[in-house]
């Protein structure tokens, strides 16, 4: 098996670990091999505020009125610059 170093991670990333670890069963290192591959997406369903996951809160919160401002916001970002296309 490949060996990969992992340096600089926080105090809280080693207390999930360390508590995975400790509900599970798994080793230190199993356990942070399964958050990196459910954070990675290839394994098993996503754990909750993970890679890719952290606004799912937010889907369906707006009102509508706050849809149309948001969307009025950003339409300069759908315009397209005819003269970069040229």
């Amino acid at each position: 098996m490949r060996q990969l170093t992992i340096r600089g991670f926080g105090k809280d990333l080693e207390k999930a670990i360390r508590r995975l670890a400790r509900e599970e069963g798994l080793s230190l290192n199993q356990a942070a091999l399964k958050i990196l591959r459910m954070g990675a997406g290839v394994e098993g369903e996503p754990r909750k505020h993970v890679l890719g996951g952290s606004l799912d809160w937010f889907i369906g919160r707006w009102t509508e009125g706050e849809e149309k401002a948001f969307h009025k916001s950003v339409e300069w970002l759908e315009r397209i610059d005819e003269e970069l296309w040229k």
